[in-house]
Formats: C-alpha cells, sequence, structure tokens
C-alpha cells in the first residue's frame, strides 16, 4: 500500500496543490491522481484560519468519494460539523473564516458544501489504521493500547492530545508528550501541534508543520518512511510553533 499522508491544511489550498504535485500528482477534473496509484490520507483539520477552505473541503470529499483517498477528522473539524449540526459553539480559533467563505455564497452553494463535509464526516472513522494495521493516522496522535478503541476518552485524545486539564498562559492546552513513551510496532502519524520541522521519534511523525502559521504543509510517504514539504505563503507567526513539550 503505497499512501501519502497530508498534515494539517487549515485551508491553504494552494499549498496542497503544490505539495500534491511535488508528490508526482497529476490534478484532473478538480482532484489530484497519482499516476501510479498512490493514494492520499488526511490528518484532519483540514478547514479554518486559511483562505479557501471550501476548496479543501470539496476536493478532499471527491477523493474520498472516488476511493482515492481516506479521511480522519480533527479537533477543527469536529467543531465545523457541530456548528452544521446546529449546536452552539464559539465561531472563533479560526471557525470565523470559514463561516465567512460560507457567509459570502449563495445559500443553495452553502448548502452544497455543507452537505458534502457533513456526510465526509460522518462516514470518517475516529482514525485510520491502514495497510495491515502497520500504518495509524490520528488527528493529534493515540496510545498504543487504544489503537481499535473509540470510547470517549480515545476520542478526546485522538482529537485533543494528551491533555492534562491544565492550560498555559496563553490559554492554550497543556499536553503531555505521548510520543516520548510510544513503544509500538505500528507507525502513527498525526499533526495538531505545530512544530517547526517534522517531528520523528520512537515510530512516530508529527507532520503538522504549520502551513497556516507560514511554516510548510508536510506528507509523510509510506511505505518510503520519507518526509516532503512545501513553503507556506502565509505570514509566519513564529510563537504558534512549540519549541519544547511538557
Amino acid at each position: 500500500m503505497n499512501i501519502d499522508i497530508i498534515g494539517d491544511i487549515h485551508g491553504c489550498f494552494q499549498e496542497l496543490v503544490e505539495l500534491t504535485e511535488k508528490l508526482g500528482y497529476d490534478w484532473k477534473k478538480g482532484i489530484p491522481v497519482h499516476p501510479k496509484g498512490r493514494v492520499l490520507s488526511f490528518v484532519g483539520d483540514l478547514t479554518d484560519r486559511g483562505p479557501q477552505s471550501l476548496k479543501v473541503i470539496e476536493t478532499v470529499y471527491l477523493l474520498w468519494k472516488q476511493k482515492l483517498g481516506y479521511y480522519s477528522p480533527g479537533n477543527h473539524c469536529n467543531k465545523l460539523y457541530r456548528y452544521f449540526l446546529g449546536n452552539r459553539v464559539q465561531i472563533s480559533h479560526g471557525l470565523e473564516t470559514t463561516v465567512a467563505e460560507l457567509k459570502a455564497l449563495p445559500e443553495k452553494n452553502a448548502a452544497h458544501y455543507r452537505r458534502m463535509f457533513m456526510k465526509l464526516y460522518e462516514n470518517a472513522p475516529l482514525y485510520q489504521i491502514l495497510d495491515e494495521s502497520q500504518l495509524i493516522v490520528a488527528h493529534a496522535g493515540i496510545r498504543e493500547q487504544d489503537i481499535g478503541k473509540n470510547n470517549q476518552r480515545v476520542k478526546t485524545f485522538v482529537l485533543y492530545g494528551d491533555i492534562t486539564g491544565e492550560k498555559h498562559a496563553d490559554g492554550t492546552p497543556v499536553r503531555r508528550d505521548w510520543a516520548k513513551s510510544y513503544r509500538g510496532k505500528a507507525w502513527i502519524v498525526y499533526g495538531h501541534t505545530p512544530v517547526k520541522e517534522p517531528r520523528i521519534l520512537n515510530r512516530t511523525a508529527n507532520i503538522d508543520t504549520g502551513a497556516v502559521f507560514g511554516g510548510a504543509l508536510t506528507a509523510f510517504r509510506w511505505p518510503e518512511l520519507e518526509t516532503v514539504s512545501v513553503p507556506s505563503t502565509m505570514p509566519f507567526v513564529p510563537e504558534k510553533f512549540r519549541e519544547t513539550w511538557d
């Protein structure tokens, strides 16, 4: 199984196009298709903060529909889904950019994107178990003993990471470095926490290199275990990148 796993896109559609082209994909009928049959996987957080969240939704939906891509949600995906359900959510932390894109469209068009995203989300697993369980794709990671489980505790970990319940002075949650103690045989590819360079440790790979914060959009190639990145076009926001772990 040959897969290219894409990190947190956050509406950075231009970078998605550039990265997939660098990986050898040809864009045909609005989606990237690889001439040698490679497929794409997404770690979640498709939308919010970046300029073209709706284009990203459409691309991933079409890939999933044509069985050319795998997707599991991130915390921003979860929040957007709850917004579409009509739940009361704070339209902040990036959601406001996606909502603004939707509100700029005629109602019929906005409803089209809503239906696409809800269908994609409702058919997605919490995390992806791929290539005979040798590869796990989970938005913020997963503990070895939780692979195969889907309870609320596991869902919180997969969407938000190993949070302690405490917060830093800037309001961001304190997270433990779960990858440091991972000893499993399967590779776990994840994102969620922006790092300046891909972080490979104990058969885990954090590939959220902060595309929306001016870093890069990164892919992890399976089974090659290589990373490929393209630089972001967004302004660089250094304080958004994790330097140390709690």
